[in-house]
């Protein structure tokens, strides 16, 4: 089985035992929330697949580090939030990052990892921030963490595993999905 098989089985069926925890009384000390809250999302669903989705096509440092860009501005976007800080335009950022990404993808834009790896770091600083501010009252801060993480990083190797079965087709279906995103996004932003 390929590296990215088993990539996207295990994202596949760490999204699937969320739902199987979902019941009252498995609060898990705030793992499930943690681990429910960007599922159940559209907006941070789609951004967290689309980046995982894009970063397939970038160089090697790119795809290799975008987890790691994408769990550093989730981590400090939450921390900002549990120190108190405030963030403007949170909502903003999180639909913006949505429609950008459906642009990236729709162009088959390459970056260079600085200026992709700040992008998809500011993109998520947003969602963590956000993840942060929900945080239910009565969770543990480590398990509600390692939940929302544990679910960021699977949406995002879907993504990824997705994206590389879509290397293997047509460009212009990438550049549906990238437009499909990027319509997804604005729909967001305006609503």
């Amino acid at each position: 089985m390929k590296l990215t098989s088993k990539l996207l089985t295990a994202a596949v069926l760490l999204t699937a035992s969320a739902s199987a925890m979902a019941h009252p009384g498995h609060t898990e000390g705030g793992f499930t929330s943690g681990l429910l809250h960007p599922m159940l999302g559209l907006d941070h669903l789609l951004a967290m697949a689309a980046i995982g989705f894009w970063s397939v096509r970038q160089s090697k440092l790119m795809k290799n580090a975008t987890p790691a860009f994408v769990i550093g501005g989730m981590v400090v976007g939450a921390a900002l939030a549990w120190a108190g800080l405030t963030m403007p335009g949170v909502e903003t950022g999180i639909t913006f990052s949505v429609l950008v990404a459906g642009i990236l993808i729709a162009t088959l834009a390459k970056l260079p990892t600085a200026v992709g790896g700040t992008l998809v770091g500011a993109f998520m600083l947003f969602h963590g921030f956000a993840h942060g501010a929900e945080m239910p009252e009565g969770a543990t801060l480590a398990g509600y963490l390692a939940g929302f993480s544990i679910a960021t990083l699977a949406i995002t190797l879907a993504g990824r595993g997705l994206g590389s079965l879509m290397l293997k087709a047509d460009s212009r279906f990438s550049r549906g999905v990238g437009g499909v995103l990027a319509v997804a996004g604005a729909y967001l932003a305006a609503a």
